[in-house]
């Protein structure tokens, strides 16, 4: 596992995104896990989450993009963020692009926010993580009719691993196969268990015998395929 992987693994635990325990999710599933990018929520944090957001872009689709696209609401920050963290990291100056929810009528008007969409532009676009891929399914109509683009691919943050809600693939499976463009995480699950299970933290276990099998039991019932 790359370096970059393990470190972004300890900064969501860090940070308190990433959580072990009893949750019910909105699907009503009840998962041993939880993520919630919204406890990024500090300066320090958010530079961090740019960097390893850049760092698994680049090393997914290389250079060959023009703009980052971040759905309203939480995609905002992260493609901000991640375009500052890569023009520092690899040189290269990337523009930012995000929707609102509402089309604003007047001053800036318009259905986007930062950067327009041109005829040509390479687009990948940025999520904190994909679970059903409802997001996808309202934000690539309107990516589309902005201008004649090509969608590189989507980057989320964790890939759960579980099938979504309408079939027996994993939401990213679903929108690569439903939008024809790559999906990729900076981690998957899998590679979380891998890393935490009974290694010391911090003097502590996060990831012991039992919280591994309720984790395996989870995925037994609701892995992707």
């Amino acid at each position: 596992m790359e370096q970059y992987k393990k470190e972004f693994i300890e900064f969501m635990v860090d940070s308190g995104v990433l959580k072990f325990g009893e949750f019910i999710l909105k699907s009503g599933r009840k998962s041993p896990f939880f993520m919630n990018a919204g406890g990024y929520v500090t300066g320090t944090q958010l530079m961090k989450l740019g960097e390893y957001y850049a760092r698994a872009i680049h090393e997914c689709y290389g250079d060959d993009f023009d703009i980052l696209f971040g759905p309203a609401y939480k995609g905002i920050p992260l493609s901000v963020a991640t375009a500052i963290a890569y023009t520092g990291l690899y040189g290269k100056d990337v523009r930012y692009c995000s929707n609102r929810k509402e089309e604003k009528d007047h001053g800036d008007t318009g259905i986007l926010l930062g950067s327009s969409l041109r005829d040509g532009d390479r687009v990948v676009m940025i999520e904190d993580v994909a679970t059903s891929g409802k997001s996808m399914a309202e934000t690539v109509p309107i990516v589309r009719a902005q201008a004649d683009v090509e969608i590189v691919g989507l980057i989320v943050s964790l890939n759960r691993m579980e099938k979504g809600l309408s079939g027996e693939k994993s939401a990213l499976d679903e929108i690569r196969e439903t939008y024809g463009f790559e999906t990729n995480a900076i981690v998957s699950m899998q590679e979380v268990t891998e890393y935490l299970y009974n290694r010391p933290y911090h003097g502590k276990i996060l990831m012991d015998d039992t919280l591994k099998a309720a984790i395996d039991a989870y995925y037994e019932q609701y892995g992707a395929k």
